[in-house]
């Protein structure tokens, strides 16, 4: 049955519950338990990232914050059965703690991390890149009530990213999908203002966890543009290969900041994006990379 897409309708919908996918079950012997709270056919790839560091900070003493998390996709993940994340404590050193994660369902390794974190110290400090000015979000509209009517009628695509996908967005400038669906190249960047839905309290590793999760929105479509292909493209195959997030500084993942994305490489079915998240001053807050299956068949 064709289903009639109206900003009404993607507004009503309820948007899944970050903190609560982030709240995560111990079940002794450093391993902890988590659930999709969605009904897609597959886990999405932040909620990987995101419950994996918070499996890894529940092994850490709290006067370290995380700075990177390195994850690889190895299965699909099943939204109906529960994640038990297994930590392996590899380091507890003076500065600096790492931990190792193997994320299982039903006897299968379906994600692997590392992640790292650090006892606050004060340093040489610089940034590159720097960002552009952007139009704030609070006087951008929601990306629904920015679609002109054909548009709307034709983002099907929108019904399970908002059902399954906890993460607010606006963009300063029109979505390169949208180009590329009306078959117009664009050049491999795009930006968007991005939060959770909800509050996440003031944790700082739920916070981090809370940005993990968001980050995986969008950022390997990065790569498409200059094709004038996007995800829905017919005969696209499309797989997460593997993630990094590096934090820089504590922020919080349930206020607005900038993510800006850069498509740097494609080749021989593979993609390669990069992010940079700042807040509203410019500042570089996390960074990330991700790579990924893109591959186009008849």
């Amino acid at each position: 049955m064709f289903t009639v897409v109206t900003a009404e309708s993607l507004a009503s919908i309820p948007r899944p519950p970050v903190r609560r996918i982030l709240s995560l079950d111990e079940m002794g012997g450093d391993v902890f338990r988590g659930g999709s709270h969605t009904r897609a056919p597959r886990i999405y790839g932040g909620q990987a990232l995101g419950q994996s560091l918070m499996a890894a900070g529940l092994t850490v003493d709290r006067d370290r914050h995380p700075h990177s998390l390195h994850g690889h996709f190895v299965h699909p993940g099943r939204s109906d059965e529960p994640v038990d994340y297994h930590v392996e404590r590899l380091r507890d050193g003076g500065s600096f703690t790492t931990r190792q994660v193997r994320a299982v369902q039903n006897d299968r390794t379906i994600f692997l991390a590392t992640a790292s974190f650090q006892r606050p110290e004060v340093g040489l400090e610089h940034q590159h890149p720097v960002s552009s000015p952007a139009t704030p979000p609070e006087e951008l509209p929601r990306f629904e009530d920015s679609l002109d009517p054909e548009e709307l009628r034709e983002a099907t695509w929108l019904l399970p990213l908002f059902k399954n996908i906890g993460v607010d967005f606006r963009f300063p400038e029109e979505y390169p999908r949208l180009a590329n669906r009306r078959g117009e190249s664009r050049p491999p960047r795009q930006r968007a203002w991005v939060r959770t839905p909800e509050p996440l309290g003031d944790d700082l590793l739920v916070q981090a966890a809370g940005f993990a999760y968001c980050s995986d929105l969008f950022l390997l479509s990065a790569a498409l543009p200059p094709h004038a292909r996007h995800i829905d493209t017919p005969g696209l195959q499309l797989a997460s290969l593997d993630h990094t997030v590096w934090l820089h500084a504590p922020f919080r993942a349930d206020e607005w900041h900038l993510y800006e994305q850069h498509g740097y490489r494609m080749v021989g079915g593979r993609g390669l994006s990069r992010g940079y998240l700042f807040d509203r001053d410019g500042n570089l807050l996390a960074s990330t990379a991700q790579e990924g299956l893109l591959r186009f068949r008849d």
